[in-house]
């Protein structure tokens, strides 16, 4: 079985030697010092021999089989291969792909190991392909601009980008070490074919907000256990700014600090769309949800659903939506967007004389969102970063929800007001 570029860079040293084997006589040897070499075995006038074509990664799984490939054209027409293969030139090891590894080895001690492969992935299905035989120094601009076309080509905008950035990355590092004089991704400025305008989660203006608050406090169903679950996850989503799958699958052992003033939400990585954990910090009113929905059942989901040990179900809160009359209007995700708004838009005054500034810093607001950060450096933040000023962004965000649900019940006739605080009352 043909050994694959991960499984040559990933090998470990044993207590013992050992080989991964890629076929008609090639394989690679590991030492327990670490050392990876290519050899291949053959056999000449009846004699079994063995040719050694250099150590890995300087000569790469391409060039060790174009090795074998000389090899056996050798003994096909009758020579020894000792005499008649050579070893790659300086120029010959200095192709893409070994360069690329090289520079992969260098920083994947220092990326998250997900995120590693993902990058290393993305090379060999995008990039290698094209560009991982060719030397670094005679790569051109439209040698890297067809590889790009190839991947937007089947509409991964998105890849053909990160692929882009890549190469550049590759290219400078090889620039750092001497091996190329210049970067052709920066001649690629405007020739990248423009991403679609992005279609963000229906939202409505703040202007609308108090009227539908009043409306969701007042959302009611045959069933009113139900509906109290309904309502209570979607005021949940409100104050916490989460995605709709990390809050419904919520389990009671995620929380803590209950009923103190640093209560807060430890949603694990597996199930955070950037695969970090991340920390909650909660309001005095999103803990009394959980509070509510803790007491009101014993099962293992916050927001159960309506089969025994499941969680809601991933349309119950949108399904809410449309009811209330807002399809197409307003969606679970869109109160990420109006909570953003919120904060970014929140400023205080200082000094004198006096100038305005933010409230709430941007960084406590991408925090929260729980967004990537293109920064590799930035990006490896921990779970709780910023919790005091996030948990203090929060609660005004929670009070100003109440302000306006209560702004909002004037909108409503009379005998539709629901009762002071209707979000907490689950039917048991």
């Amino acid at each position: 079985m043909a050994i694959k570029e991960l499984q040559a860079r990933s090998a470990t040293p044993r207590d013992k030697p050992y080989k991964l084997a890629d076929g008609e006589g090639l394989f690679l040897f590991i030492k327990p010092n670490g050392a990876k070499l290519w050899r291949m075995k053959y056999r000449f006038e009846g004699k079994e021999k063995l040719l050694s074509f250099g150590a890995y990664p300087e000569i790469g799984l391409t060039a060790a089989r174009e090795l074998r490939l000389k090899a056996r054209h050798a003994l096909a027409i009758g020579e020894d291969p000792i005499g008649a293969v050579a070893r790659p030139t300086a120029k010959e090891s200095k192709t893409f792909e070994k360069i690329a590894t090289l520079w992969h080895d260098n920083r994947v001690a220092s990326l998250n190991s997900a995120h590693a492969t993902r990058v290393w992935s993305r090379l060999e299905r995008d990039v290698i392909p094209l560009l991982g035989e060719i030397h670094i120094e005679e790569i051109t601009a439209p040698d890297v601009l067809a590889m790009i076309r190839q991947i937007e080509a089947r509409g991964a905008l998105d890849i053909s980008r990160r692929a882009k950035q890549c190469v550049g990355q590759v290219f400078q590092f090889a620039i750092a070490s001497g091996w190329a004089k210049s970067d052709p991704t920066t001649h690629l400025r405007g020739a990248l074919k423009p991403k679609p305008r992005v279609q963000h989660m229906s939202r409505l203006p703040m202007a609308d907000l108090p009227h539908f608050l009043a409306k969701l406090n007042r959302y009611t169903e045959e069933n009113p256990r139900r509906s109290a679950i309904t309502r209570n996850a979607v005021h949940f989503a409100l104050f916490t700014w989460v995605r709709t799958k990390e809050l419904r699958f919520a389990v009671r052992s995620e929380f803590e600090g209950l009923g103190t003033p640093n209560a807060i939400w430890r949603i694990p990585a597996e199930r955070m769309k950037m695969k970090r954990e991340h920390v909650v910090p909660l309001s005095c009113q999103a803990e009394t949800i959980v509070a509510e929905m803790l007491a009101a059942s014993k099962e293992l989901y916050v927001f159960p659903g309506l089969k025994p040990s499941s969680p809601l179900s991933e349309n119950t809160m949108i399904y809410a939506l449309y009811r209330m009359g807002y399809i197409s209007r307003q969606t679970v995700h869109g109160f990420r967007s109006i909570a953003s708004t919120w904060a970014n838009e929140q400023l205080v005054e200082y000094g004198d004389p006096p100038i305005w500034m933010r409230r709430y810093h941007a960084d406590w607001v991408e925090m929260q969102l729980a967004h990537s950060e293109d920064n590799e450096v930035r990006g490896a933040y921990n779970a709780a970063e910023y919790l005091a000023p996030r948990r203090r962004m929060l609660q005004d965000w929670a009070d100003y929800i109440d302000a306006q649900t209560t702004a909002g019940f004037a909108t409503l006739r009379q005998h539709d007001v629901p009762a002071a605080r209707p979000y907490l009352s689950v039917v048991r």
